[in-house]
């Protein structure tokens, strides 16, 4: 099996996509989450904005590994 750098190139801007939507959809995912927090003390807020940090983290990591993949396959089926 050969790394052909046309898919590489794909899986790159698969990547690169996948890591922007990430951003946009998990800002208007926390942003509504924020909105229905409940928290009445500091340390709950506080472990409130850490799970949303790890939500965030979580869902960037796999969209954008998911669209590096796409991007690989698609560019390897497509151009070579």
């Amino acid at each position: 099996m050969s790394i052909s750098t046309t898919a590489l190139a794909a899986a790159a801007a698969g990547a690169a996509f996948g890591a922007a939507s990430a951003l946009f959809v998990v800002s208007a995912v926390s942003e509504r989450l924020r909105a229905l927090d409940r928290s009445e003390t500091a340390p709950e807020r506080v472990a409130f904005e850490r799970k949303i940090l790890a939500l965030r983290w979580i869902v960037v990591g796999i969209e954008t590994a998911v669209f590096a993949i796409l991007g690989y396959w698609v560019g390897s089926w497509l151009f070579d």
